[in-house]
């Protein structure tokens, strides 16, 4: 049974957050140090975690509190807005959302799953991006309600997250107009030829590798990254080729600035919304994940 949350301790934990020290809350509370510093030591021996790292007089907020203070915010903020909703002072606030996408995954799908989350219900979107194993964090201490990602992070705890395929498309090799002599004889004639890979974050990247060496292509590596943009800027500038799914380069082609030089058989990039699981979902968030395909 989840212990019952006093938000009297809950507001003081919030000013002494905010206020960098007890003495400071202390003061804007108009209540002693002694009884505001017991009355957080409850609250954490309440809670069953510590909230702060104490040095002297410095109070530096742990992870723990870290994650209890964004919590806090929220839940004062909503506190507020009901009472003014009630009172006929405020329609409520868009409800939020904030969705997480690796770098490696096109901006255009991200662009896709903000419109559809804009058809379901006016509300405010952060997007952010970043490396998985922050994201992953953030999606596990539900500051983030959807990640966006062409990989499943390795000892995945179904427990607690829950991925599911939204696109499964096939992978070719694309370039600029001047490699397009390399569509003959492909695919020996990429051999030795500059490509940009992604990095062996990727599980594309080991599948290319089992690719080349079952075709007895040499891949002449002439730069690694995990964002598409980048590598396709290179790519469209004439540096190397890259691997891609059709529908991450379909701007580029329909320019004229990329051309399919060859299918890669058998090697395909799959996308995937993971979610974490929570006692209270995100309505958005939910019915994204029951409906967005690509």
């Amino acid at each position: 049974m989840n212990p019952w949350i006093n938000y009297h301790h809950l507001f003081y934990f919030k000013t002494i957050a905010e206020e960098g020290t007890v003495s400071k809350a202390a003061e804007k509370l108009r209540l002693g140090q002694p009884t505001l510093s017991a009355q957080l030591k409850q609250f954490e021996d309440n809670l069953g975690v510590q909230l702060f790292e104490r040095s002297h007089k410095k109070m530096k907020l742990t992870e723990h509190g870290k994650l209890a203070l964004d919590y806090s915010r929220t839940i004062f903020q909503i506190g507020s807005e009901m009472y003014e909703a009630l009172h006929d002072r405020l329609r409520p606030l868009r409800p939020a959302l904030h969705i997480g996408s690796l770098d490696s995954v096109s901006k255009q799908i991200t662009l896709q799953l903000v419109e559809r989350a804009y058809k379901i219900s006016p509300c405010q979107i952060t997007l952010s991006e970043g490396a998985p194993d922050h994201l992953l964090r953030e999606l596990v201490s539900h500051r983030m309600d959807l990640m966006l990602t062409n990989f499943l992070p390795s000892g995945i705890d179904g427990r607690s997250l829950h991925p599911r395929s939204i696109s499964k498309k096939n992978v070719a090799f694309y370039a600029a107009p001047t490699f397009k002599n390399l569509k003959k004889n492909f695919p020996s004639s990429i051999s030795g030829q500059p490509v940009i890979l992604p990095t062996y974050d990727s599980r594309l990247r080991q599948d290319l590798d089992h690719w080349a060496k079952l075709h007895s292509v040499e891949l002449n590596v002439i730069a690694e990254s995990q964002d598409i943009a980048i590598k396709k800027l290179m790519a469209t500038t004439g540096l190397g080729l890259i691997p891609a799914a059709s529908h991450t380069v379909n701007g580029q082609m329909s320019r004229g600035e990329l051309i399919e030089i060859g299918p890669l058989q058998g090697v395909h990039e799959e996308l995937f919304l993971i979610s974490a699981q929570r006692k209270i979902e995100n309505p958005i968030a939910l019915k994204l994940k029951e409906s967005f395909r690509i």
